[in-house]
């Protein structure tokens, strides 16, 4: 059973890779998530949150500096609702660590189903995927505190709505379907007046989060798309 299971999720990530494959015709510098805005800003642990993580650096007191982008992942036009991504990129003892978010719900099982939407201020964004702790599987979310009222996910419109605006976001871990636990906060602006995007790919396989572990089947679902997706067009 436990071969069969792998099999199976080593189909799905090749299904996947396909499906990025045919969209890399049409789009061949990114498949998904095609334009974005870059951010800046910092990400600040508190320390001692009320349940442990199990994952050490989550759970210690800190601060990073962070290079972000939030994006339309089916890159819909103009207003149309959209998966919205919101992709972390921090430093922490010289490695890079990539963490990637997308809208979803925030309870039980909705935490695992991807949500179309407009507006980046009252979405709702997670791992979806866990990381693996010394308690177990571990989510991420987050979910906007304090800026503008509304964000839409439109680039431009981010853009102007966003403005000089600090954009700040709470930072929430949790067991799959256990309840959410604060564990800081995320302060993001535009990188720069002109709210320009960024070329940098976000790829949270080659970039792990630090002391977090990774679970053998999240990788097999990933890997193979995220292989295709990170092969720009004079590697073809």
């Amino acid at each position: 059973m436990k071969r069969l299971s792998k099999n199976a999720q080593a189909f799905a990530g090749s299904a996947f890779a396909a499906l990025f494959r045919a969209i890399k015709v049409v789009r061949p510098n990114r498949p998904n998530h095609p334009e974005g805005v870059h951010l800046v800003g910092t990400l600040e642990r508190d320390g001692l949150p009320l349940r442990a993580s199990g994952i050490p650096w989550m759970d210690m007191a800190g601060s990073n500096r962070v290079e972000a982008r939030i994006s339309r992942s089916l890159g819909m036009p103009g207003s149309f609702p959209d998966i919205i991504g919101l992709a972390v990129r921090f430093t922490e003892q010289d490695k890079r660590s990539d963490l990637l978010l997308a809208s979803t719900g925030a309870t039980g099982l909705g935490r695992f189903i991807l949500r179309l939407r407009r507006d980046a201020a009252s979405a709702i964004f997670t791992t979806m995927m866990p990381y693996k702790s010394e308690a177990g599987p571990v989510l991420i979310a987050a979910r906007t505190i304090e800026g503008p009222p509304q964000l839409p996910a439109e680039p431009r419109a981010f853009r102007s709505h966003l403005g000089q605006h600090p954009w700040i976001l709470e930072l929430h871990h949790a067991s799959p379907l256990g309840p959410w636990t604060r564990f800081g906060t995320l302060t993001l602006t535009l990188a720069d007046i002109h709210g320009n995007d960024t070329a940098e790919r976000f790829d949270p396989v080659l970039n792990p989060l630090p002391t977090a572990g990774t679970y053998g089947w999240t990788k097999r679902l990933r890997e193979p798309s995220y292989a295709v997706a990170r092969r720009r067009v004079q590697d073809r």
